[in-house]
């Protein structure tokens, strides 16, 4: 790869850039991964796992990295953004996205790297590393989520705390009578026969989720058939993980740190992070001292809030000096 300068100031996002090789790869006879890589061919690499489940990896997530220094890997895990078939929820557990990270790994001759995840990305990180923790350089990960029922009954309950008004026409789509299980009220529509229902859904849940992401929150509504289709396939997964894959307390990820002890992490928590509070960082941070515990003040839950950002870009930095 040339050397050139990168212009960058320090703390904010990288110039966009875009792959130098992306491909698909085929992990059972149902699902088949998009990946791509960017950055430096011979650089240090550095995974990227995407938040939902199912939300699908963007061009943003490229720019949190030196592209001089890094190799950086990003994919759509299974049923998400580019890979096929979208919205699958067949042979989709974490036991199953935890094997198509080794399974990636291998296939790009990649002996060890870094681990860069947040929410569920970070859920996945962790997942990964208690499993193969001899393949991980370091963690950054970016507000906490352990896949606890505590967590996933906040996302459906306790919002309303903050955000009564948002919550208020999340809920209210479902019928009165079923509204002490939203999880399950909202998963029969999402898997309904009916296409109108499962769209409809599909964008109640997801225009939920997105208007309580940013420090300063917005409302963002699907406006194209394509972005529905993303919509209600991320809806569906996560709501599949929520109702299916839920980790119980005595096995806890919490409980399961001790293989990670030893290698470098920053947790970096928005102190208002609405949909992943930072109890769960805390918690985290307890039981793994050792991590670098960091709070933005003026932080949310998106990786674009600007102060969180700039921390994600100061963690990838620091990283360097690592390998």
């Amino acid at each position: 790869m040339p050397k050139r300068k990168t212009e960058q100031r320090f703390g904010d996002l990288y110039p966009p850039i875009i792959p130098f090789s992306s491909g698909f790869l085929s992990v059972d006879e149902t699902h088949t991964l998009y990946w791509e890589q960017c950055g430096n061919p011979e650089g240090v690499p550095v995974l990227v796992l995407h938040g939902g489940p199912g939300a699908g990896v963007t061009s943003a997530h490229r720019r949190f990295f030196d592209p001089e220094h890094y190799r950086i890997i990003l994919f759509d895990q299974r049923g998400s953004g580019r890979s096929t078939p979208l919205g699958e929820i067949k042979n989709n557990t974490k036991e199953h996205l935890v094997s198509d990270i080794e399974a990636l790994r291998k296939y790009l001759k990649i002996k060890r790297w870094h681990i860069f995840g947040g929410s569920w990305g970070a859920t996945l990180a962790l997942l990964y590393g208690i499993a193969h923790p001899k393949r991980c350089i370091s963690f950054i990960l970016r507000a906490i989520f352990l896949l606890q029922k505590d967590e996933i009954d906040w996302f459906l309950y306790g919002i309303k705390n903050i955000f009564p008004e948002n919550w208020e026409h999340f809920s209210h789509y479902i019928p009165e009578n079923e509204r002490d299980d939203l999880l399950g009220a909202y998963y029969r529509r999402l898997k309904s026969h009916n296409p109108k229902v499962r769209t409809e859904a599909g964008l109640n849940w997801s225009t939920y989720e997105s208007s309580c992401l940013s420090f300063y929150p917005k409302i963002q509504t699907p406006s194209h058939r394509d972005e529905e289709d993303i919509a209600y396939a991320t809806s569906l997964i996560e709501a599949h993980y929520f109702k299916n894959e839920t980790i119980p307390e005595e096995n806890s990820i919490l409980k399961r740190i001790s293989a990670l002890k030893k290698i470098p992490c920053s947790i970096i928590q928005g102190r208002y992070d609405i949909i992943c509070p930072v109890s769960t960082a805390y918690n985290l941070h307890k039981a793994w001292p050792e991590a670098d515990y960091i709070i933005v003040p003026d932080g949310g839950h998106s990786a674009l809030d600007v102060q969180v950002c700039r921390r994600l870009v100061k963690a990838t930095e620091h990283a360097k000096l690592l390998t």
